[in-house]
């Protein structure tokens, strides 16, 4: 590539055989008035991710940077894969986000992006709502849009928020990217630390708009492997993940002085306490303290637990009777 990038593609992926092809072919459809460069880190995948990127590989030499490990580096400990191999090496002014198992959808996305933080120099970070694919059979919602108009999201709503925002829709300036901290490395998530470090270095900026699609369920997905094995197991993870985040905060409280922790506290609480939901542990919806955290969380979601907690005959024939009635073999998938 003789130009210099503005704008870098940061891809991660493990096994993502069935699905690396469209989040490929989503990058090259891009119509932008600038180069980009499209950086991937495959962490040793076990099935054909590898011979698919090494045919886009061989036909967009100009474009596409590979790293192709031989040993596994999350199973090391390296839990940000991103911030230890493709930041690093990106040219671009800006980082885009995009892991293997989603795509983008709007051709559009990474001229819209640019534009914005070329003509905001004080802008750190920029983020879209996002579409789900949904892998499984559970009750979900079709969407991701954390607000309902285009804007500039204050710090305080960053760090305390009652939904993740797409990793797919993430923009963000490579220069910070590159001075992440510690406690970023040391989080089991890396989508977090990125928004919570972008909104303490400059403004952030939400376009109400879909331009990417998130896939819920994938096979080897973080969602999916921690809900793996029997409850007690399931729990523990859980558990185990929050004293990590709750790490994080604390790092991240004491950089920034004290400057949001109120916000730190609150977000803290809803973290315990979707811990608890996820370890099957419903009473906690019945807890004053919580009631803000339950009533953010949507309305069906509210009346399944509620029904789980008081009547759990009911709720399983319920359950069962909507697969039969769908026709959907083999029930719901947690």
């Amino acid at each position: 590539m003789t130009e210099t990038p503005l704008v870098s593609i940061s891809c991660i992926t493990y096994n993502h055989g069935p699905y690396i092809r469209k989040t490929l072919e989503s990058f090259l459809a891009q119509k932008t008035d600038f180069p980009y460069e499209i950086l991937i880190h495959d962490d040793a995948s076990t099935d054909d991710t590898r011979e698919i990127l090494k045919e886009y590989e061989a036909r967009y030499p100009e474009l596409i940077r590979p790293i192709y490990q031989v040993e596994n580096q999350y199973s090391k400990g390296i839990c940000n894969v991103s911030g230890a191999f493709n930041f690093p090496r990106a040219r671009g002014r800006f980082i885009a986000m995009c892991e293997g198992d989603d795509y983008w959808t709007d051709p559009g996305k990474l001229q819209l992006q640019a534009d914005y933080m070329r003509q905001h120099p004080d802008c750190a970070m920029t983020f879209h709502a996002a579409r789900i694919v949904t892998e499984s059979r559970a009750f979900m919602k079709k969407t991701i849009r954390p607000y309902h108009k285009s804007r500039l999201v204050t710090p305080e709503e960053v760090i305390d928020k009652p939904f993740n925002y797409p990793t797919a829709s993430l923009m963000f300036r490579t220069d910070l990217a590159k001075e992440l901290p510690g406690w970023y490395h040391d989080c089991p998530i890396g989508d977090v630390p990125i928004h919570i470090f972008m909104a303490a270095h400059g403004s952030v900026y939400y376009f109400d708009r879909y331009m990417s699609a998130y896939r819920l369920g994938a096979a080897d997905s973080w969602t999916t492997s921690m809900k793996k094995g029997d409850p007690g197991a399931v729990e523990k993870r859980y558990r185990k993940h929050l004293a990590d985040l709750e790490a994080m905060y604390g790092a991240f409280d004491r950089d920034t002085e004290g400057r949001y922790h109120e916000a730190i506290l609150s977000e803290l609480r809803r973290k315990r306490f979707l811990v608890e939901l996820n370890s099957n542990n419903f009473s906690v919806i019945r807890e004053k303290k919580n009631k803000r955290y339950l009533n953010e969380l949507p309305k069906a979601q509210k009346i399944l637990f509620e029904l789980r907690l008081s009547h759990p005959g009911l709720y399983d024939a319920l359950q069962k009777a909507y697969y039969r009635i769908r026709g959907i073999e083999g029930g719901p998938t947690e």
